[in-house]
């Protein structure tokens, strides 16, 4: 399976975007391959990261997409096609040395790329980021950013400052983002995250005190209290979110030992 990217975008077929061509028609579909990398085998069928280069149009049955009007359909292909794009990003930022300048070279590894000058060595990068569930007794803490579809509603997130533990992060982020302060923040889940090149870490964060106020609009237009009969529109099923979002509406909290 080829999981080809120009700009950002994903090779996958016009009529309904479910499937990706296969690595032999890469000739046959006229695509200029400037880069690819093995990422894996998804139901028995060997996977391919490549880049195809910018400019002209999409095969004959084709076209590009985003890859977030993925979601929600196939979460095994949403994840080879995240990793393929984690991927195809690292190999376009790391085409040169950070340290000297130098035009980086493959490594003996599986992703690695070296510097033949100075011996610096480069892995694809993940930034981790804690995502948190704040709730309190039949209401959740959920929030808007102006970049989500109309009406959708979600969980609070940010990135690891340096110097930081992850629950540090996750009580600054929703002191900072909606004013809150949580008490126990408890381990979720986690999940990689190809937007740009995330590692989702989930926790359960209870609520202490404060009422949800709005800091910086450009990155939260609004937030407040859903109880669980009254949830506004909320991320897709494949989402570590909607994870967390869906086990309080079941009335389970995997974090709580058995």
């Amino acid at each position: 399976m080829l999981f080809a990217f120009r700009d950002g975008l994903l090779l996958t077929s016009r009529e309904n975007g479910r499937s990706v061509p296969s690595p032999s028609s890469v000739e046959d579909l006229g695509l200029d391959v400037i880069f690819q990398q093995g990422v894996g085998v998804l139901r028995g069928q060997g996977c391919v990261a490549a880049e195809v280069a910018g400019g002209g149009e999409a095969p004959d049955g084709y076209v590009f997409r985003d890859l977030r009007g993925l979601w929600g359909w196939d979460e095994d292909f949403f994840r080879v096609a995240g990793r393929a794009k984690q991927i195809v990003a690292w190999n376009q930022t790391h085409q040169f040395c950070g340290r000297c300048g130098s035009r980086t070279e493959p490594g003996d590894e599986e992703f690695v790329k070296k510097c033949p000058n100075c011996g610096m060595t480069y892995y694809p990068r993940l930034n981790p980021a804690a995502i948190m569930l704040v709730h309190r007794v039949g209401e959740l803490l959920l929030a808007r950013s102006p970049h989500f579809p109309p009406g959708m509603y979600s969980t609070l997130a940010g990135f690891v400052e340096p110097g930081e533990s992850i629950e540090e992060t996750v009580r600054r982020e929703v002191r900072e983002e909606v004013g809150v302060e949580v008490g126990e923040v408890r381990y979720f889940g986690s999940q990689p995250w190809p937007f740009p090149n995330s590692l989702m870490i989930g926790f359960l964060a209870e609520w202490s005190s404060g009422e949800p106020r709005v800091g910086d609009p450009n990155e939260i237009e609004d937030a407040g209290w859903f109880g669980m009969d009254s949830l506004p529109s909320m991320p897709p099923k494949v989402s570590i979110a909607r994870a967390m979002i869906d086990t309080f509406l079941a009335g389970a909290d995997p974090s709580t030992p058995a």
